[in-house]
């Protein structure tokens, strides 16, 4: 009677929820957090959408506000010295680093990060060696330096490659896309964007390869690609997330550097950091103030609300905290 009696009170209770969905539930009850995923979804949907949504074309010249145009009704974020729109080319200029970055992480903190990270802590020995040993030549220069030094050199050759398909194939206007540019700054991020998720996942693994649940998986036979992806994976996974929040901030400032520094995407197509550069003068701060608040403003946004959102993340994610 009294086993029924405990049967029917376990019946009547509601279904135990897992570590993500009670991670969900007090992420959305914290402000900061919930304003920070706003403040992304709507700068990155007028980035997806700057074509549609876009007042001018980015490239396109208003001689009646040549020699820059402050704020009004036909240039809500006034016009540069060329005529052209402010809002357009910072609408652009999202789009640019949206994409930059987001291929960045996925294809070098996601892919190539969380892959080596599993492989190094799982099998060890010389393996785990050399990947460490590779990570920490890469970390020791400075960041910078090193994204500088491959765009000085693969840039060249990348243009003198698509010049050749250009001319060897039916395949027109690859220059004028932007794809030198996209595949220089993508190569940078990603040299120095892997070792770090590499050796988070790679301290989870150590940790969780020694748990009784994976020796009973290699006890039942499981393979490794089975181990690797289906019982470790998963439990690495929220450490992962709050890496890759906080880190999207720095990579989208990483974006911002090198094309203010000249090496990043290049004119005619608009770029927030070439923006920042060419109004951050002390002449044009005097004279054409809007020429900054603009870029600045979304570059502020992004980079804050990815900061902020990685914060929160850090503490639902975290089974200690309460």
């Amino acid at each position: 009677m009294i086993v029924r009696e405990a049967r029917l009170e376990e019946a009547d209770l509601p279904p135990a929820r897992g570590h993500l969905a009670r991670a969900w539930s007090r992420l959305v009850r914290k402000k900061l957090a919930v304003i920070a995923v706003a403040t992304l979804v709507v700068v990155y949907l007028v980035g997806m959408l700057a074509p549609v949504i876009s007042p001018y074309g980015y490239a396109e010249l208003d001689y009646s506000a040549f020699g820059t145009e402050a704020p009004s009704l036909e240039h809500l974020a006034g016009a540069d010295r060329a005529g052209r729109d402010v809002l357009t080319r910072v609408f652009w200029g999202i789009q640019n680093t949206l994409v930059l970055t987001f291929i960045s992480m996925v294809t070098g903190g996601l892919v190539i990060g969380v892959a080596l990270g599993l492989i190094s802590g799982y099998f060890g020995g010389r393996i785990d060696a050399v990947i460490n040993r590779t990570g920490e030549v890469f970390s020791a220069f400075p960041e910078v330096l090193l994204m500088i030094i491959i765009a000085a050199t693969l840039r060249p050759r990348l243009r003198l490659w698509v010049h050749w398909i250009e001319d060897n194939t039916f395949i027109d206007g690859l220059i004028q896309t932007g794809i030198v540019d996209y595949l220089v700054v993508t190569i940078a991020l990603v040299s120095f964007s892997w070792f770090g998720m590499t050796r988070l996942v790679r301290g989870q693994v150590l940790v969780l390869k020694e748990l009784q649940y994976v020796d009973a998986a290699r006890a039942l036979g499981a393979s490794t690609s089975r181990i690797l992806f289906v019982h470790l994976l998963p439990n690495a996974i929220s450490p992962i997330v709050v890496t890759v929040s906080m880190g999207m901030g720095s990579m989208i400032g990483a974006e911002i550097i090198l094309s203010w520094l000249g090496i990043g995407i290049q004119p005619p197509r608009p770029s927030l950091g070439r923006m920042l550069l060419d109004a951050g003068n002390l002449a044009a701060l005097q004279q054409q103030w809007w020429l900054l608040l603009a870029p600045g403003g979304a570059a502020f946004l992004m980079v804050l609300a990815w900061n902020l959102l990685g914060d929160a993340l850090s503490d639902v994610l975290n089974p200690r905290t309460r």
